[in-house]
């Protein structure tokens, strides 16, 4: 064994969302007993792929002696893992990347939207969500449904207080939601400037609650856009308690892009 950099999971900060096990393609990291732990030393090549996609920030480099990185036998561990069949004169293939074995809370997934019909009212409504996971601390940054996204940021009493969430609000768009009261505001505004600064964000929407601590997350949301250095159409809709949207903040009106530095 040598002295080298390796991957170090703290299981005190670890939630067990399972967001570093799609980034690891050497398969090293694998929930158990609800912690990520890594497999084994030699799996790990130090890289550090994983630590960009850590909510809880869980995961550091460190050095510290440790087998050394054996690329065979990561290959012979994913050749396992995908149960590739076996040929007696392989052609070279790509690596293939890890299959997901995290929470199933976690996976990253896309749904196709039915188009809209003219049905009987009363037909069930169809959902207009188009991904998961949607918990802002569970989202990744780099997240497909991002690009190129009209984005709705939702705070989470919205949808129940709201009759027509869907229709209204969540037709074709990409979805965050948050509670700024229970949650760490601060990290919602980190993780959404890095949403922002790592995707083509078309606009942003924000519907919050009247109540006054809801409003935190626009605020967020706000300061996030400024720190992005981007100059993002954005728009803010206040939601009452009994479902309906106040005068001065109606859906319907659309803010101009906003030039921050003559916004104040």
């Amino acid at each position: 064994m040598a002295t080298r950099k390796i991957v170090r999971i703290d299981e005190e900060k670890c939630n067990g969302c399972g967001l570093c096990i799609p980034n690891c393609a050497e398969g090293a990291i694998q929930i158990v007993d609800g912690k990520a732990k890594l497999i084994t030393d030699k799996f790990c090549d130090g890289l550090g792929a994983c630590l960009g996609h850590c909510p809880e920030d869980a995961i550091t480099i460190i050095e510290r002696e440790a087998e050394e990185f054996d690329e065979k036998a990561v290959e012979v561990h994913l050749h396992k893992k995908h149960e590739v069949p076996s040929q007696l004169h392989p052609q070279p293939q790509p690596k293939p990347q890890p299959e997901f074995t995290g929470c199933p809370s976690s996976r990253v997934l896309q749904f196709q939207i039915p188009k809209p019909i003219e049905t009987d009212p009363a037909t069930p409504s169809v959902s207009m969500l188009s991904q998961w996971p949607i918990q802002l601390k569970l989202v990744p940054v780099n997240a497909p449904y991002f690009q190129d996204a009209d984005l709705l940021v939702a705070a989470d009493c919205v949808p129940f207080a709201y009759p027509d969430f869907h229709q209204d609000f969540l037709r074709g768009k990409a979805l965050v939601v948050g509670c700024p009261k229970l949650d760490d505001i601060h990290l919602y505004k980190e993780k959404l400037t890095a949403i922002f600064k790592a995707n083509s964000i078309k606009s942003v929407t924000v519907p919050f609650m009247e109540v006054p601590c809801c409003f935190g997350l626009v605020k967020a949301t706000e300061d996030a856009i400024e720190a992005s250095g981007k100059d993002i159409p954005f728009k803010k809709v206040k939601i009452g308690i009994r479902g309906d949207t106040k005068p001065e903040e109606h859906a319907g009106t659309t803010q101009r892009p906003r030039t921050f530095a003559h916004s104040h």
